[in-house]
């Protein structure tokens, strides 16, 4: 693990040496803000929780987890350096799980420090804190699969442009999965295991499921598999480009 430590650290410092990270966290504090109070209408529903944030907050990183993620890789591509990060005494594996441990963090960062907004729903009411923190979980475990995907998709093209839009794309689908409107569509004609196996693979299901404030242990795997899967793929892709 020293290799993936020596990477994480790395993609870590990098991160915060550039006033894109900066501008990325005041861009999802400003969201995390406008979509609990205003969007959500906090004040005219007259309810002391986070619901209004949580519900925004997959549409949120749709955007912004793959901004992050089409860099990982689709740079290094570009500029060659990706030449030179293969010959430091490191595996793929261990250079995989270091970009993404990194940017995961840097996504956890951002996301515990929307805290003032937790903090004045305390004070303006009596919120349950208990499905506040399980819906914080579920959302970096989520986000931690948006990235997953954007990791390997980034490994496949060197344009980051190409790159966000396809894991814009491929999450887009992921999160739709869970929408009624679109099990509507298989149930007309499909089988009702293949309706629910649909609905099993969104984003949305287990995050809801985990944001209602019981952290299923099905919903966790599901996170940890989906990461891993992706990883695994990235992986494989990048072994491929090498070979080429």
């Amino acid at each position: 693990m020293s290799g993936t430590n020596l990477i994480m650290k790395r993609e870590l410092g990098s991160y915060f040496s550039t006033p894109l990270a900066y501008v990325f966290i005041v861009i999802f504090l400003m969201m995390s803000g406008v979509s609990t109070f205003y969007i959500g209408r906090f004040f005219e529903r007259g309810q002391a929780d986070l619901i209004s944030f949580f519900n925004f907050i997959p549409w949120l990183y749709l955007i912004l987890v793959p901004a992050i993620a089409m860099g990982l890789w689709s740079e290094e591509r570009k500029s060659g350096t990706i030449e030179l990060l293969m010959t430091l005494p490191i595996t793929v594996v261990e250079a995989v799980l270091g970009k993404f441990l990194a940017a995961w963090i840097f996504i956890g960062v951002a996301l515990i420090l929307t805290f003032p907004v937790w903090i004045t729903v305390n004070y303006l009411g009596e919120p349950d804190n208990g499905v506040i923190l399980a819906s914080y979980i579920g959302s970096w475990l989520m986000a931690g699969g948006f990235l997953a995907i954007g990791s390997c998709i980034s490994a496949t093209t060197k344009s980051q442009v190409v790159a966000f839009i396809l894991t814009l794309v491929v999450c887009f689908v992921f999160v739709a999965a869970g929408f009624s409107m679109v099990q509507d569509v298989f149930t007309e004609w499909a089988p009702l295991w293949l309706v629910d196996g649909v609905a099993s693979l969104s984003f949305i299901t287990h995050f809801d499921a985990i944001s209602r404030g019981v952290i299923d242990l099905r919903d966790l795997l599901y996170f940890l598999i989906m990461i891993l899967c992706w990883l695994a793929a990235t992986t494989i892709v990048i072994n491929i480009k090498k070979a080429d």
